[in-house]
């Protein structure tokens, strides 16, 4: 009785997958498709002080909301670690503040605190580092000039402190942070106390009112926009200032009338 040849099915190959299939097949899932990894760019952990032992916290740093495709999940982008690295970066900063000034009282190191984490600062810090250009965004934000916002660049920048932190503790945050802010602790360029407040008081000394402050002009798309503010005295000429928000416009336009004035303002002087 002769058998039958057993069927080699396990031998028969698979046809190849039309291109793309697979990426459409995992969309059409609801799965996010593998992301193509964006390198470092070569010597950035040399610029920031710091090497880390687990590169995913690095990328996860580095990554934009508008660079995941897919679903759109926050949790893989940096905003988690900018949480953590804003607070990171207070506590650190305060922790210098207080041993570099030891006979100023607290107000005077919450003025230098604020100073020194404000979002310009941070974003200040990361254009030291050339750090707009490791940011991986989608697209369309790359192209809107997302590598160079203020906003994204300081976001980036607290995201990669709770990095570092997370992957080499209080010590090794604390290392990075001294070495990118000492300088800026040291010799600030903002006033002691904000031009509004300055000229204010330089109001009030001459019997003048409260300066008035009306928004001339309002420009930019919504996520950027632009501001120009002016400042009013009585027989007084106008000041005009620009800023990233009204109230810096207003800050910018108070800072103009007093240089204008000769008025000189209180400057930190470490």
């Amino acid at each position: 009785m002769s058998r039958k040849p057993r069927s080699k099915v396990s031998a028969v190959a698979a046809p190849p997958p039309v291109a793309g299939s697979a990426a459409r097949g995992e969309r059409a899932g609801g799965a996010e498709p593998r992301r193509r990894r964006k390198r470092t760019p070569p010597g950035f952990e040399d610029r920031i002080g710091y090497k880390f032992k687990d590169a995913a916290l690095l990328e996860q740093a580095l990554t934009h909301i508008s660079a995941l495709a897919g679903p759109r999940n926050r949790a893989s982008s940096y905003q988690r670690l900018e949480f953590l690295g804003d607070h990171v970066l207070g506590l650190v900063i305060s922790d210098m503040l207080f041993g570099a000034f030891p006979k100023a009282d607290e107000g005077e190191l919450s003025r230098r605190l604020a100073d020194l984490v404000r979002k310009e600062a941070c974003a200040d810090v990361a254009r030291a580092i050339d750090l707009g250009e490791a940011i991986r965004l989608g697209a369309s934000e790359s192209n809107a000039g997302g590598r160079n916002r203020i906003a994204i660049l300081a976001d980036v920048c607290e995201a990669l402190i709770g990095a570092i932190f997370i992957d080499g503790g209080y010590e090794a945050a604390s290392d990075v942070i001294g070495q990118l802010w000492e300088q800026r602790m040291r010799a600030p360029t903002r006033p002691l106390r904000d031009s509004k407040t300055i000229l204010q008081e330089w109001a009030q000394a001459r019997g003048l009112p409260t300066p008035r402050y009306r928004e001339v002009e309002r420009k930019g798309p919504d996520h950027d926009p632009e501001f120009r503010v002016t400042v009013e005295l009585p027989n007084k000429q106008p000041a005009e200032g620009l800023g990233r928000s009204k109230r810096a416009a207003e800050q910018a336009a108070a800072l103009a009338m007093l240089t204008r004035e000769g008025v000189k303002t209180e400057r930190f002087n470490g």
